[in-house]
């Protein structure tokens, strides 16, 4: 199995060799002894967070302005600015390498001050967010309450499997508190009779099981719909979708242990913990068939990426339902029911669903629509990011690409010149049984810009195993909701000049 590899934040590379040490200690101003340091308030270090204002970071109780570091960073100086005018502590504790003695003596030679000791201030009295749990600064929020982000796109294809602080995140309602000692799962059994499961009696009665798996959630890249006509909801760009290997036990161990039989039928409906201030909760439902097929895979899962469920992603137990949209994946998973028909909450009924660009506010009927569940084939481009400035010469393109339903991705097309001449993007990533290719491949293309060359239009489509492929425009697949958006990705950038 992939693991999360190395490659991000400040010193991240900065521990693999002595280029990278003698780099930085070239021009790192020398640590001496003196007055003082003087103190600043975090909001002071975050007016420092573009090299204009100059580049400052804090580390422990100390302050650093690292903008003459920026051009030495093997990594990029893209990494560097992610921290800019905030904590290193959330990006180095993703990888052990970062603490490494070397990189810290490196860090000391730029301090500039030390941090005020004052505490920030404490949420809201009152607030029905002010129990969600800190998260990764790196993440672009979206909105805060509820809370909802992505990671930039400078990282996201950093890893086969999605560093859990960077996982995309995606809530409606308050993050639940929830003790694991308490909790109790409760399961509709036949005849009435419901069952109700402690944590530990759901480790110990069903066999634990893994599946790598991505989710994506259904307004991915809806901000290119919202460029052509804004529908007034979360303008994620291309982040919205993220991977991970998930522990846990099979659903169909839990029906079957409830008295349901393989080849009944209808709907399982999935109720969360989290709701809002009326006490109404989130829920959703997938097909019965889908619960219940051995090879379905779907999972009630207590672990992620080998570490218990972080809150923000469904602690202590979360449905993951591979090749379905994350709208599916209840969080914080309170109850299961079977029954003739879907799941009548608000996000199974009235969103989550396609249409026809023809539909409006004042024609919409959701009745007609059947609610998301398999996804269909994307891909993106998460480097270069849009607009870059790129030397000429050799240029790298990076990014992902997924199918729902269990459909593998076969090829990556990627264009330099907005679609008229294509080359064929390298894939990696786990193999995957035929069917059950739940996770994304990550791809790259090595190409040679021409020379004189000043722009590239560059574009990815990529193609499952059932030969679907994305439509090369967001016009006739753009609606209401700002959903399903699987248009050729495209990036525009500006070659320097040789």
């Amino acid at each position: 199995m992939a693991v999360a590899g190395a490659g991000l934040g400040i010193g991240a590379i900065l521990a693999y060799g002595d280029h990278c040490r003698q780099a930085a200690e070239i021009d790192a101003p020398e640590s001496t002894s003196g007055p003082p340091f003087p103190v600043f308030t975090r909001q002071e270090v975050a007016r420092h967070h573009s090299e204009a204002d100059r580049v400052w970071v804090t580390y422990g109780g100390d302050v650093f302005d690292v903008t003459d570091f920026l051009e030495l960073h093997p990594g990029g100086k893209s990494k560097i600015l992610l921290a800019a005018g905030g904590a290193l502590e959330p990006f180095w504790a993703l990888y052990a390498m970062h603490k490494q003695e070397h990189v810290l003596e490196l860090l000391q030679g730029y301090k500039v001050g030390e941090l005020s000791p004052e505490e920030p201030p404490l949420p809201t009295p009152g607030d029905p967010y002010a129990g969600d749990p800190p998260r990764h600064p790196a993440l672009t929020v979206n909105t805060l309450k509820p809370f909802n982000a992505e990671p930039p796109s400078e990282l996201l294809a950093e890893n086969y499997l999605t560093p859990n602080p960077l996982f995309f995140t995606r809530n409606h309602l308050p993050v639940p508190t929830v003790d694991p000692a308490t909790y109790q799962l409760h399961v509709q059994g036949i005849r009435g009779r419901t069952l109700s499961l402690s944590l530990q009696d759901l480790k110990s009665k069903f066999p634990k099981h893994t599946v790598t798996a991505t989710v994506q959630c259904a307004g991915n890249r809806r901000a290119e719909m919202n460029a052509l006509q804004n529908t007034n909801r979360l303008g994620w760009n291309i982040g919205a979708i993220s991977t991970a290997c998930w522990g846990g036990i099979r659903l169909r161990d839990v029906l079957l242990h409830a008295g349901y039989k393989q080849d009944d039928e209808g709907h399982v409906s999935f109720e969360g913990l989290d709701k809002d201030q009326s006490g109404t909760v989130y829920g959703a439902s997938i097909p019965f068939e889908k619960a219940m097929d051995p090879k379905g895979d779907v999972l009630l899962a207590y672990e992620m990426n080998g570490e218990e469920l972080p809150h923000d992603h469904g602690f202590p137990l979360r449905v993951v339902v591979p090749g379905t949209v994350g709208a599916r994946n209840v969080k914080w998973l309170a109850r299961i029911s079977v029954g003739p028909e879907e799941s009548q909450s608000h996000w199974q009924q009235k969103d989550y669903k396609g249409f026809s660009p023809a539909v409006t506010w004042d024609n919409v009927d959701f009745s007609k629509a059947p609610a998301i569940q398999e996804m269909p084939v994307q891909s993106a481009i998460t480097e270069p990011s849009p607009n870059a400035l790129v030397p000429p010469g050799e240029l790298t393109v990076k990014g992902y690409a997924w199918s729902g339903g269990g459909q593998g991705v076969i090829r990556v097309d990627v264009s330099l010149d907005g679609g008229n001449s294509w080359q064929e993007a390298k894939l990696t990533g786990e193999a995957q049984p035929p069917g059950r290719a739940w996770a994304w491949k990550l791809w790259q293309l090595h190409a040679s810009v021409p020379p004189g060359t000043k722009e590239l239009n560059i574009v990815c489509k990529a193609v499952d195993t059932s030969y679907n492929e994305q439509p090369d425009s967001v016009g006739p697949i753009w609606n209401i909701l700002g959903v399903l958006n699987n248009a050729w990705h495209r990036v525009h950038i500006s070659v320097a000049e040789d």
